[in-house]
């Protein structure tokens, strides 16, 4: 059963421009706004380096895996501290700090940093936890504040100054890799994938963190749920987890339609573009393309294809007719979207796994590896390889997807934030 942990909630009395300013520059949420990883931000830099289009690098107050997002002048993005930082750690559990950081977009400067202690059992470190850490999950935000989501530790709301609103429990479970779902801002409720810790997907009341409706048995579901647009100007909401491809009512929580998916656990985000999904996943790494708005078993009526290719972490995005992405096995593809033919195939200059997401901008691809910096590629169905950026004085793994807004990256790593702009 789910416990909510309200908190006097204190509402802002007036407008502070530096908090509450809000345009198509932000970038809400893991990969965008839309969820796409695409971004309409121009003039961004191909080139980089520590002496080369940095801004400014910020030292973060503690490691972590997920991205940066963006709220008027605030970068808002999630760390810990206090246990897990290395294999070797034996350190009291109890000591974690999960963390909620607000930083200077102009500057950098850190302008609030709150954490909190775990709320259930803290998943014991082990070789694949401390991979990534126990701050995976990227927060979304907006004029109300920001959520994040910690697994075992549930989910946290701050407003714009960093005033702790609510906690909510969403579960205690937890399987090898730990958690790694982002929370999804829709109208009035923060949608929550709680997969791993409860088999239930959540939609809380942003002002108080109560439920206000729940989806059970969604299964082996790492992914971030998405809101996707119907025809008739109604919006879905679509879960792609183990086996199946699920579309529900945002408002209600009701299920709307369910479609054969991937006989394998699913991580990467479903993406969307003029009515079709294409929904990735599986250790074996399928892809497929499905229209939603039915109703029902849709399997035979709204799949479009289904092909043995695909990624088990990552997720892609669409240009021109085509989807690309960079597998966690360090491959860059390309896919026909219209029959999901390969279009190339090509490894990157990796020899680690990836777990950040390819990202959409200026037409160019940036596609972050975890050992050496990050590739960029020219938006075609031909293999272009225009730049390979590292930050050599930074030996912090990248994990993170970068976020992208007003003409700058921000890139974050396991010890700083940067900003990456023409100069």
């Amino acid at each position: 059963m789910s416990r909510i942990f309200p908190l006097v909630i204190l509402l802002l009395s007036f407008s502070t421009p530096h908090l509450t300013q809000v345009g198509a520059a932000d970038w809400s949420q893991f990969r965008g706004p839309s969820g796409n990883g695409i971004s309409s931000s121009t003039g961004l830099p191909t080139e980089w380096s520590a002496e080369k289009n940095i801004t400014w690098k910020t030292k973060l107050p503690g490691k972590g895996s997920s991205s940066p997002v963006l709220f008027g002048n605030q970068i808002f993005l999630t760390a810990y501290s206090g246990y897990g930082l290395a294999l070797e750690d034996e350190g009291n559990p109890s000591d974690l700090r999960l963390h909620v950081i607000s930083i200077n977009r102009q500057n950098g400067e850190i302008m609030w940093d709150e954490s909190v202690p775990p709320l259930n059992q803290v998943q014991k470190i082990t070789k694949r936890i401390v991979d990534h850490g126990y701050a995976s999950g990227t927060p979304a935000c907006d004029e109300s504040g920001v959520y994040a989501f910690f697994g075992t530790s549930g989910v946290v709301a701050y407003d714009l100054k960093g005033k702790l609103k609510w906690r909510a429990d969403v579960g205690e479970g937890k399987a090898g890799f730990g958690s790694a779902s982002s929370p999804i801002i829709y109208k009035d409720f923060v949608i929550v994938n709680a997969s791993i810790e409860s088999q239930t997907v959540y939609a809380l009341h942003k002002k108080n963190g109560e439920i206000a409706w729940k989806a059970e048995n969604i299964m082996k579901a790492w992914t971030t749920p998405s809101i996707v647009n119907v025809p008739g100007g109604k919006q879905e909401l679509v879960v792609n987890q183990k086996s199946q491809i699920f579309g529900f009512d945002p408002d209600t929580g009701k299920k709307l339609w369910t479609c054969e998916g991937i006989q394998d656990y699913v991580v990467p985000v479903v993406v969307q573009n003029e009515g079709i999904l294409y929904c990735l996943g599986g250790r074996s790494n399928r892809s497929i393309a499905v229209r939603p708005g039915g109703r029902g078993d849709v399997t035979k009526t709204h799949k479009l294809w289904e092909v043995n290719i695909g990624a088990n972490v990552t997720s892609p995005v669409y240009y021109n007719g085509h989807l690309y992405w960079a597998s966690d096995r360090g491959i860059a593809f390309c896919l026909n979207a219209k029959n999901g033919e390969v279009v190339y195939k090509n490894r990157l200059p990796t020899k680690g796994r990836l777990y950040a997401s390819i990202v959409l901008a200026d037409e160019k691809l940036y596609i972050t590896t975890r050992d050496n910096g990050v590739v960029v590629l020219k938006a075609a169905p031909e293999y272009v390889e225009l730049a390979r950026n590292e930050i050599a004085t930074d030996e912090n793994l990248f994990n993170a997807s970068p976020a992208v807004s007003e003409g700058s990256i921000f890139l974050r790593t396991h010890g700083y934030l940067y900003r990456i702009t023409n100069k």
